[in-house]
């Protein structure tokens, strides 16, 4: 039986393989299941520096949820709730503590812009499409609404979501949507250049950093201020702060502790 979930973790960097090429990398509950674990034990494993998301094949990044299995015998309370494993793997990613960087080798639809949004980073080659076809469907992209609006804006989100259009990697990097659109044939180097850097600086202050971003982006400014105050102090007390320092000032690479 293939697995439906590849892993490969390799200095520091762990690779997370969509693998279910053949029903374009939709989003079973078994694989939602294995993404939600493998990100939970990836946050605990100090082995894992950064975390990157990708797709089996250059057709289909990831089509969103499986609408072959979206329909059960289970009853529709069964149904509703397994649903939620998709909100609970957009809220892993959202607060994972690790860097992420999503690599979008086909075509993101439906829920696999959810994934896209709900990554730090992300590289596409240029000759992909990003859409939410579920208004032709009789159906609208609720949960990855939420990530659509607070990324996009209102007005791109709205757009994105009421006409169902393509767009075009550049497009979507255009609209705040990718970080790094390259050729094809440039995409892994490209992925693995950036992963690699993020591997390289300090594991403990990527996550402090990454933590109080993410709970001051609901802050007011003055809030916002104050609580960013208490985690600078937080960062200049850490070892690998002064670590940092040090090596600065004599010209060195630093040793970071993780502390």
């Amino acid at each position: 039986m293939t697995d439906v979930l590849l892993k490969d973790l390799k200095d520091g960097v762990l690779t997370l393989t969509l693998n279910r090429p053949d029903k374009r990398n939709a989003l079973s509950p078994e694989l939602q299941s294995l993404l939600i674990s493998a990100f939970t034990d990836a946050a605990r494993d100090d082995a894992v520096r950064t975390v990157v998301l990708t797709g089996s094949g250059d057709k289909m990044f990831c089509s969103g949820g499986d609408l072959g299995e979206m329909s059960g015998d289970e009853g529709f309370l069964k149904v509703h709730e397994g649903r939620g494993k998709f909100a609970e793997l957009l809220s892993i990613l959202e607060g994972f503590p690790k860097p992420t960087v999503c690599r979008v080798g086909g075509h993101a639809m439906a829920g696999g812009i959810g994934l896209v949004l709900a990554c730090d980073l992300v590289a596409a080659a240029d000759d992909v499409t990003f859409s939410t076809p579920e208004v032709a469907r009789g159906l609208f992209p609720m949960m990855i609404s939420a990530l659509i609006v607070r990324q996009l804006g209102r007005k791109r989100a709205y757009e994105l979501m009421l006409l169902g259009d393509r767009w075009t990697a550049s497009q979507a990097r255009e609209a705040g949507m990718v970080n790094f659109v390259v050729a094809r044939a440039e995409l892994d180097a490209k992925v693995a250049q950036v992963a690699t850097r993020l591997a390289s600086y300090s594991p403990a202050i990527m996550t402090l950093g990454k933590r109080a971003l993410h709970d001051s982006s609901e802050m007011g400014m003055d809030e916002a201020l104050r609580y960013l105050h208490t985690q600078l102090t937080l960062n200049l007390m850490t070892e690998d702060a002064m670590e940092g320092i040090s090596a600065f000032l004599q010209k060195r690479e630093p040793n970071w502790k993780g502390r």
